[in-house]
């Protein structure tokens, strides 16, 4: 075995989800909607925050680039699952594996840490709202950014390199619909603790880092929203925070689900149907929450629905 060339497998197989037609029908109909709703919702959430001043506050900022990574995170997994789906063989390249594992990794810790850049905003703007302004400069903004871009493009880039740089001998079926970590090191023909080691503490960090900053955020906003004294004004401060904390209880409860809970590797079949939720369903949601219960989004739409009908008319 270990004498082997780990080039023997050129390319990887796909199980997927079903080989049954009128499910592969009704799967196929229901990617493509989820799909081209995501694309058209964040790009209308990218474009409404980039035309309409209004919206031109860091937590729109944050917005914006979350409904970015949302539109890469669903296309590096949606249109090859699409294109799999009545295919006799699903099959994917070695090197293009290791690009969508890349790419999917590297948009899944950048959500993560862009959702902890947006707590402590919330935390700016409830706890300290003098100093709101002040504190979170474009500057400021800008490097909570760039920040998760960074740390994220180094945690991915070192699994990917740790996971392709290990002899795949066969067999090559992939019992998933993506390259997933998981699965794709039960195929490798040497010894994968190192792996798995670094998987558990950079995953761990990338968890318990965003975790613990959205954690502690959201527990000095609970205190902060207490101790104000009308009933109206803890309505208004805790709604501000509702679609943040909805798109956070989505993500982590999902992952945790998937990566984290005990017995998780001895029932594939759910947990690829929990997958597709997290890499298709979660990108296209996040537009939907935060636009039904935001005032400013709805009126930002309405204004602008309104203006493009007038001049229509005219």
């Amino acid at each position: 075995m270990e004498g082997k060339n780990q080039t023997t497998v050129t390319e990887f197989l796909f199980l997927g989800l079903t080989d049954r037609v009128h499910q592969q029908i009704i799967l196929f109909v229901m990617l493509l909607f989820i799909y081209v709703v995501t694309l058209g919702g964040n790009l209308a959430m990218i474009t409404l925050i980039w035309i309409d001043s209004r919206l031109h506050t860091p937590m729109y900022f944050f917005l914006s680039h979350l409904s970015f990574v949302d539109i890469c995170s669903s296309s590096s997994i949606a249109p090859k699952m699409l294109c799999d789906v009545f295919a006799e063989k699903r099959g994917i390249s070695f090197i293009g594996c290791a690009a969508q594992m890349w790419f999917f990794g590297l948009f899944v810790a950048m959500e993560c840490f862009l959702l902890a850049s947006m707590a402590y905003d919330r935390y700016m703007a409830i706890c300290k709202p003098l100093l709101y302004t002040l504190i979170m400069s474009q500057r400021v903004c800008v490097q909570l950014v760039v920040g998760p871009y960074v740390i994220a493009l180094i945690s991915t880039m070192t699994h990917t390199i740790l996971m392709f740089g290990l002899p795949f001998c066969g067999p090559n079926i992939i019992n998933h619909f993506f390259c997933d970590i998981s699965p794709l090191l039960s195929l490798a023909c040497a010894d994968t603790g190192t792996n798995k080691l670094v998987l558990s503490i950079l995953a761990g960090a990338i968890g318990v880092l965003s975790g613990l900053i959205i954690m502690t955020s959201y527990v000095c906003i609970l205190v902060a929203i207490l101790k104000i004294q009308t009933a109206d004004g803890r309505h208004k401060a805790f709604s501000t925070c509702f679609s943040h904390l909805a798109a956070v209880c989505i993500l982590y409860g999902t992952l945790f689900f998937i990566y984290v809970r005990p017995g998780s590797g001895s029932s594939l079949d759910i947990n690829k149907v929990i997958s597709l939720f997290y890499t298709v369903a979660i990108p296209m949601l996040n537009p939907v929450i935060y636009s039904l219960r935001n005032k400013e989004v709805k009126n930002a739409f309405r204004s602008k629905f309104k203006r493009k009908i007038i001049l229509k008319d005219r």
